[in-house]
């Protein structure tokens, strides 16, 4: 397993990366929006694919990057099916697992810090290692004041789903203050100053009532933005973003739909090839296809593409996604564009 411990000082926020070293796959947990170029890059040096960026629970101290790792990369967004967000692509439940090449990564749900908190158990082969959020930190534990917070739940959840793993297990927090990297389950059993040491589940809960904690100061701004992956609220409800690296890796798999006007085709950023125009107004009725075809609808930057793909979405296509950038970020990115001396090749093509 290829695997990398990252660090933002603003919320002394963990995020790791785990990938499969044979088939380049990766995961971020808890990636942090200011840390996106950070964690993109990285990636690329190390030429990973991120398949998945996962969420430990709905975070109360930063925003996460998952939108935008999903709009930039294509990743997965996966979180709680009890985290009562709707903006994720994957809802895991307890026990199920997710495959990352060799790697099986199992969601445990563990709540009390929040509903939706969950375990990541990252297993290859007989080694595993447990990303547990703000559920279990070194010698402590999330608090439980707020958020849905129930001191009982935290309890059960760290003696039924964590301790329950084997002693030498590695556990790796989503959060530290005082420098320290990582623990295991055996430390954490004998050392844990609230949970640990044979503590009674009504001694650890007055432990959590006497806490006297600061509100913390980004809640306000970070839970309803990671409600909504991280991204900014005027999107469009339910509407799905993908990269235009994505699209053009997959190019030939879907159906590649301009929603920009006739006359912009001949403008100076062009026109895709293979794609077919349909104009934004002329939406649902002027695209002639299934339902349940995969379609991506892109425009100039974003905006009109994302107008289109709730049309769609609300004309009962299934599989429609927006391309975040459009023909902008298109051209930035020096991919292929058809110029004004061929409008109509790239008009009248269609793909998939």
């Amino acid at each position: 397993m290829l695997f990398r411990q990252l660090f933002d000082h603003a919320s002394s926020t963990y995020t790791y990366l785990v990938a499969d070293p044979e088939t380049r796959e990766a995961a971020l947990i808890d990636a942090v929006r200011e840390q996106i170029d950070r964690d993109t890059g990285l990636l690329a040096e190390l030429d990973l694919k991120l398949v998945y960026a996962l969420e430990t629970h709905v975070h109360a101290d930063h925003v996460t990057a998952s939108g935008l790792l999903r709009e930039r990369l294509g990743a997965r967004t996966v979180l709680s099916a009890a985290a009562g967000a709707g903006c994720p692509d994957i809802l895991v439940e307890d026990g199920q697992v997710l495959e990352l090449g060799a790697l099986r990564i199992e969601a445990r749900h563990t709540p009390g810090h929040t509903d939706g908190d969950v375990t990541y158990v990252v297993r290859d082969g007989d080694d595993a290692l447990a990303f547990t959020g703000d559920t279990m930190l070194i010698r402590g534990c999330g608090r439980t004041d707020f958020q849905q917070g129930d001191a009982e739940r935290l309890y059960d959840s760290v003696h039924r789903q964590i301790f329950s793993l084997p002693d030498e297990t590695p556990i790796y927090p989503g959060h530290d203050y005082r420098g320290f990297t990582s623990t295991t389950v055996g430390e954490e059993k004998k050392l844990n100053r609230r949970l640990g040491g044979g503590t009674s589940k009504a001694r650890f809960v007055q432990i959590m009532r006497d806490l006297k904690l600061a509100h913390p100061k980004q809640i306000d701004v970070a839970v309803p933005a990671n409600l909504r992956c991280g991204l900014p609220s005027e999107r469009p409800q339910g509407v799905v973003e993908v990269s235009e690296e994505w699209v053009r890796e997959h190019a030939n798999e879907v159906r590649l739909v301009d929603v920009r006007e006739p006359a912009e085709l001949q403008g100076e950023l062009g026109a895709m090839p293979g794609a077919e125009l349909v104009p934004l107004d002329t939406l649902p009725g002027g695209l002639d296809a299934p339902t349940d075809a995969q379609i991506v609808v892109f425009c100039r930057s974003g905006g009109r593409s994302a107008r289109a793909a709730q049309a769609l979405a609300d004309a009962g296509f299934t599989h429609v996604v927006s391309m975040g950038g459009g023909m902008a970020r298109w051209n930035e990115l020096g991919f292929p564009v058809i110029r004004a001396a061929e409008p109509q090749a790239a008009a009248e093509g269609a793909c998939g």
